[in-house]
């Protein structure tokens, strides 16, 4: 729904009416696109932390009340109850799937796991040493010459078997990147196993224990979408061009690779090292606070989130669930950053800040339990975010208002120079 009812005052004292487009939940926007060139402005909004660049019916953040929603349903809700197969069909779909539905879907999944084997060449043909996140930027851009039946956006059917094979792929990807990293072969994938429990299985090549893949399968599911992040902006952007939708998850993926995305979770696990032991809290919260010391408490506060992340209480409690299971000698950092936490709350400088745990801060330790190391904590939100990614593409290519991206700026360079011959200069 739009009206007409707000005006925009431009710098020659023209007014200009702005159609405002009406939310169903949260803050209504204002439509810039109707400002005639003649006005000689733009918005300036760096970051776009204010500007709605598309409309999206798949996930609702409310920063202000730590409300993150999927398809209208709490995705803490859904962590506890559902699993990760049933959201993606959540994601993709609009509404949960009757029981033969998911076991449509879950059987389809099962039989996309395996990869093209120039894929998994392609990985395997990576330098020793590699970033795993380098190896599946690298195999999601080889799918577009073996899997042509995905490539066009136009076609119902297309987006649907790309989706689809997407999802299922990206675990197999991921694990065989891992392998990769230590120098193993890649694992074939189990059709018996559930989508997490496969996933552990294909990178440690045992019998998965099923705490373990309960909590991962959690954290999936809090993975799978966070509304226009910086990483899904990117797949719209990327895919907005028409560029094959393989192409665009990879432009995804190098987005979330950065340290302010999906790199978060492996800062913290570098910042717990750091600090080494409870007696040293004090004097690192201090340096936290300290305008001239480059440390920084990592895993605290959030772009978007000025109350709790609703996603950090449900990681902090499978954290612990995991540690207690596998007894794996981690719960060391654990013990650590639940006494960083407390210390942190009771600290007025984060209280009045809003600097609350996000889901980066107990996520680390959890991959770590499962025996995973740091350079993979990124890959597995991959995984989980690859659904959210496919969803907005689909979305995007459904939506008849959609076009391509392409910002404005506001110049601050050089006005007109004629050139000078370098003899001259």
């Amino acid at each position: 729904m739009t009206d007409s009812g707000d005006r925009l005052v431009s710098r020659d004292g023209h007014s200009v009416p702005l159609a405002r487009r009406n939310s169903v939940l949260g803050a209504d926007a204002l439509e810039l696109t109707a400002v005639p060139p003649a006005t000689g402005a733009y918005s300036y909004d760096p970051g776009y932390a204010s500007t709605a660049s598309c409309t999206s019916r798949i996930t609702y953040v409310d920063g202000e009340k730590g409300v993150l929603m999927y398809r209208g349903y709490a995705a803490d809700d859904l962590a506890r109850h559902s699993n990760f197969t049933e959201v993606s069909w959540l994601l993709l779909n609009g509404e949960l799937p009757s029981h033969a539905e998911l076991q449509s879907f879950s059987e389809e999944l099962a039989g996309l796991r395996a990869c093209a084997p120039e894929v998994l060449e392609a990985i395997a043909a990576m330098p020793a040493g590699a970033h795993p996140m380098s190896a599946m930027t690298v195999a999601l851009s080889v799918m577009p010459a073996v899997y042509p039946e995905c490539a066009n956006p136009g076609d119902a059917d297309h987006r649907r078997r790309f989706s689809h094979r997407a999802i299922a792929n990206v675990a197999t990807v991921a694990a065989a990147a891992y392998r990769n990293t230590i120098g193993e072969t890649a694992i074939a994938p189990r059709h018996d196993l559930d989508y997490a429990a496969n996933l552990l299985y294909m990178m440690f090549g045992e019998e998965p224990n099923p705490v373990a893949a309960r909590a991962l399968d959690t954290l999936l599911v809090l993975h799978a979408d966070h509304e226009q992040n910086c990483s899904t902006s990117t797949v719209r952007m990327a895919g907005s061009s028409g560029v094959n939708p393989f192409s665009a998850l990879a432009a995804g993926c190098i987005a979330l690779w950065g340290p302010a995305h999906g790199g978060a979770n492996e800062a913290v696990i570098k910042m717990l090292e750091e600090i080494g032991t409870s007696k040293n809290i004090g004097e690192y919260v201090a340096r936290a606070k300290d305008p001239g010391d480059s440390f920084r408490l990592m895993g605290f506060g959030h772009r978007v989130y000025k109350n709790f992340d609703p996603r950090a209480t449900i990681i902090r409690g499978i954290c612990h669930e995991v540690l207690q299971e596998l007894k794996t000698g981690k719960g060391r950092l654990f013990t650590l950053a639940r006494q960083l936490e407390e210390i942190a709350l009771s600290d007025n400088y984060f209280k009045d800040r809003r600097l609350y745990p996000n889901v980066d801060f107990y996520s680390g330790i959890i991959y770590r339990a499962l025996g995973l190391p740091a350079t993979m904590f990124t890959p597995m939100f991959a995984i989980g975010r690859t659904v959210g990614w496919t969803a907005h593409w689909c979305e995007m290519h459904s939506d008849p208002e959609s076009r391509i991206g392409r910002p404005r700026q506001l110049y601050l360079g050089p006005t007109a120079r004629s050139y000078t011959p370098v003899e001259k200069r």
